[in-house]
């Protein structure tokens, strides 16, 4: 599924069947999950979008052709393919290990065509071996709502009572990591969204309320996942002395204009851009040696207008997720 100009619709089209490059391989997809950041894509809101391009950077498949010099990864074997498709190698970001702020990077359903496809060809290097004993569809929101909800829960340090504002797809994935190393996780939902409350709940969220009210208690960091600006104010509200505000979006609305008195007392706001390899490694082996109940929907890859259009009204649970 391409998609050829700002605003869509994608377009079902066939592409030629590339052979890999030196250092890729090529990927027959298995399932690939539809993010927030693909409606930011086809709305236009992301900058210097490649045009025509194959949405999609939650990719699960089976290794199908190897490029020269690829001797990490073998014929067959599963892999998955995250945002962070290329990086220089070179400035001084990926020589400290945070190639996540590359200025030369290139992400994957956005200048390199992406998994909304039968296959996808991929920079070895930032293709991550994948565990067999999960169901594809099911991991591929590890790929990215895991990945990135994952360096935000980093970025939480030790933080035993947790708020996290937009309970998505990346939110029920690290509610479930965040309640296995114990900490307390407070649900934030839309006023009204009773489903999302409940879900959380089911997970183990210790309380769940509208983004709008205040928590029982003041929390030690909050995650945002929804991409409004305006809860930025408001969790900085439900944060305590010190406490940490993480945006955790790659796209996020303005933040408004709040008082000075509400960040005082050494609370801070920090975004989270991309990911790393680390970060994929390290989730990745957690999510080996856990259970991750991902809930999915599941849509053949035809309907990939169909997810988008779900995941824009709020009427998913969890992840939509294509199956070619």
């Amino acid at each position: 599924m391409q998609l050829a100009a700002p605003g869509g619709p994608l377009q079902a089209v066939d592409l030629a069947l590339h052979e890999p490059a030196q250092g890729q391989i090529r990927i027959a997809v298995e399932a690939c999950g539809v993010c927030r950041t693909d409606l930011h894509l086809v709305d236009a809101e992301l900058p210097d979008i490649r045009y025509p391009i194959v949405p999609g950077h939650e990719i699960v498949g089976r290794v199908d052709a190897l490029g020269e010099g690829v001797d990490t990864l073998r014929i067959g074997q599963r892999v998955g393919v995250p945002w962070l498709g290329w990086t220089c190698g070179a400035c001084e970001h990926c020589r400290a290990g945070r190639e996540n702020l590359c200025d030369n990077a290139r992400f994957t359903g956005y200048q390199i065509d992406g998994g909304y496809a039968t296959h996808t060809v991929a920079d070895a290097r930032y293709c991550f071996p994948l565990p067999e004993r999960y169901d594809a569809a099911e991991l591929s929101p590890l790929l990215c709502a895991g990945l990135i909800g994952y360096r935000a829960l980093a970025m939480a340090g030790d933080a035993k009572r947790l708020g996290i504002y937009g309970f998505g797809a990346a939110a029920h994935i690290i509610c479930q990591v965040a309640i296995a190393q114990g900490r307390a996780v407070f649900a934030f939902t839309r006023s009204g969204d009773d489903e999302s409350k409940a879900f959380a709940r089911s997970l183990g969220a210790t309380w769940t309320g509208n983004s709008t009210e205040a928590p029982p208690e003041l929390l030690d960091a909050a995650l945002i996942f929804a991409p409004v600006g305006a809860l930025v104010p408001a969790a900085l509200r439900s944060v305590r002395k010190g406490g940490k505000v993480i945006c955790a979006g790659i796209h996020m609305s303005d933040i408004p204009t709040f008082p000075y008195a509400i960040l005082w007392g050494e609370r801070s706001v920090q975004s989270v851009a991309n990911l790393t390899r680390r970060d994929g490694e390290e989730f990745l082996s957690l999510a080996g040696t856990m259970t991750i109940k991902t809930s999915v929907k599941r849509y053949p890859l035809r309907r990939a207008n169909e997810a988008l259009a779900d995941l824009r009204e709020g009427r998913l649970q969890g992840a939509a997720v294509l199956i070619p």
